[in-house]
C-alpha cells in the first residue's frame, strides 16, 4: 500500500504544478495581450490603411491629390496616436 500512496501523491502535485503553471501562464498572456481587443484590430487596421496611403502618396504626381493624401494621413496619425494612448 505505501508504493500506492506514494504514486497518489505523486500524481496529486503534477496535477497541481500542472495547474498553477496553467494559471500562470494564462496571466502572462493577460498582462501581455492589448487590454482592449478592439483598439488593437481598430489600430492594426488604421496602420494598413495609412501604409496604403503612403504608397499612392509616391506614385501620384497630381499636387491636389497629394494634399488630399496627405491630410489623410495626418488624420490617421490622430486617430493613432488617440488608440495607442487607450491602449497603454
Amino acid at each position: 500500500m505505501g508504493d500506492a500512496g506514494e504514486g497518489l501523491v505523486d500524481a496529486q502535485a503534477r496535477i497541481a504544478e500542472r495547474l498553477e503553471e496553467g494559471a500562470r501562464e494564462r496571466a502572462a498572456r493577460q498582462a501581455t495581450g492589448p487590454r482592449d481587443p478592439d483598439a488593437a484590430r481598430e489600430l492594426e487596421s488604421l496602420r494598413l490603411g495609412r501604409a496604403e496611403l503612403q504608397r499612392q502618396l509616391a506614385s501620384t504626381s497630381h499636387a491636389l491629390r497629394r494634399a488630399t493624401i496627405e491630410q489623410a494621413l495626418g488624420d490617421l496619425d490622430r486617430r493613432m496616436a488617440a488608440l495607442r494612448a487607450r491602449l497603454t
